[in-house]
């Protein structure tokens, strides 16, 4: 008799629409192998949806807050149904990014100086000098992040105010600005984009991205042909290496499971690790499903030893 893996996606998060299309690809792949599956689009009534179809195992395709930042999670682990990915604990410390941030540091790992500022602060002014990164804190696949530079003539209140620029509009069409209460500001670190992935406390290997114009933001990673993604990327084999296990101990640090793919920054000297996903996307545009097939699994077979990996717990 086969498994039966309700796909959670969807949600009420900003990136809804990725996940429904990471959701519907894990749904096609885990019936072509075999198992028994329900999508559920998640909506605040999944409690009750969860307990009527009493699936063996959750797939949580979900994406950002409510799904990938421990409130599933904690759910699931009330209602005892095993799920794939991290935890309790390393989701919702995961998406947090600037305790995230102290995390890593305490472990050793290079991340780019920045501080904490609510939006009352940030609407005051430049809180570092440029160039420099704004981000929500709690906010996952670049939604909401900018990169403010001397020739940005925008006042940052714009930013957290949640009214739009006719070039906000043309850059990230019906998603710029977020109105976050806690941002996270960073130096701009310049360079090359790399993120690397890990699967089962193992590094699979190392992409570079190379958006076609400006930087790697939400609308670069789900618009086909926005960026270029070199995998292997075209590091020496040392750093290579580095940069793998950097990831390994980024998914270390936080005690996570299953998946995560970890994003940094090199400037042609150090690794600076700026965030660790730990719900990567799963849509034909992801780059850990990407990464995997470059290490010799395939779709399919990645989603299946995700959900046999399904459990309860942080390890």
């Amino acid at each position: 008799m086969s498994k039966h893996i309700a796909v959670l996606l969807g949600g009420w998060s900003a990136e809804r629409e990725v996940s429904l299309v990471s959701g519907k690809a894990v749904a096609r792949a885990l019936r072509d192998l075999g198992y028994e599956v329900t999508e559920i689009d998640v909506q605040p009534d999944v409690a009750e949806v969860l307990a009527r179809v009493r699936p063996d195992a959750a797939f949580n395709a979900l994406h950002g807050r409510f799904g990938e930042d421990g409130c599933m999670q904690g759910l699931l682990e009330m209602m005892k149904i095993p799920y794939t990915h991290s935890g309790v604990l390393a989701s919702s410390v995961a998406m947090d990014k600037p305790l995230a941030k102290i995390i890593f540091a305490s472990a050793g790992l290079r991340c780019p100086k920045g501080k904490m500022v609510s939006r009352k602060e940030l609407a005051k002014g430049d809180p570092l000098p440029r160039p420099f990164v704004v981000k929500p804190a709690n906010e996952g696949s670049s939604v909401g992040v900018h990169i403010v530079t001397s020739e940005d003539n925008r006042p940052i209140d714009i930013v957290v105010s949640g009214q739009r620029s006719a070039t906000s509009e043309e850059n990230m069409p019906g998603r710029w600005p977020l109105a976050a209460d806690r941002y996270l500001v960073e130096e701009y670190i310049p360079g090359r984009e790399i993120t690397a992935a890990v699967l089962n406390d193992k590094p699979l290997g190392v992409t570079e991205i190379k958006p076609q114009t400006g930087f790697y933001d939400y609308e670069h990673k789900y618009t086909d042909g926005a960026a270029l993604h070199l995998c292997p990327a075209p590091l020496p084999k040392n750093k290579y290496e580095e940069v793998m296990q950097l990831a390994l101990a980024a998914h270390r640090a936080l005690g996570c499971r299953g998946l995560t793919r970890s994003d940094f920054r090199y400037d042609g000297k150090h690794f600076y690790l700026l965030e660790i996903n730990t719900q990567p996307g799963m849509t034909p545009l992801s780059l850990s499903p990407e990464i995997a097939a470059h290490a010799g699994i395939d779709f399919k077979e990645l989603v299946k030893i995700l959900v046999e990996d399904a459990k309860l717990g942080e390890v």
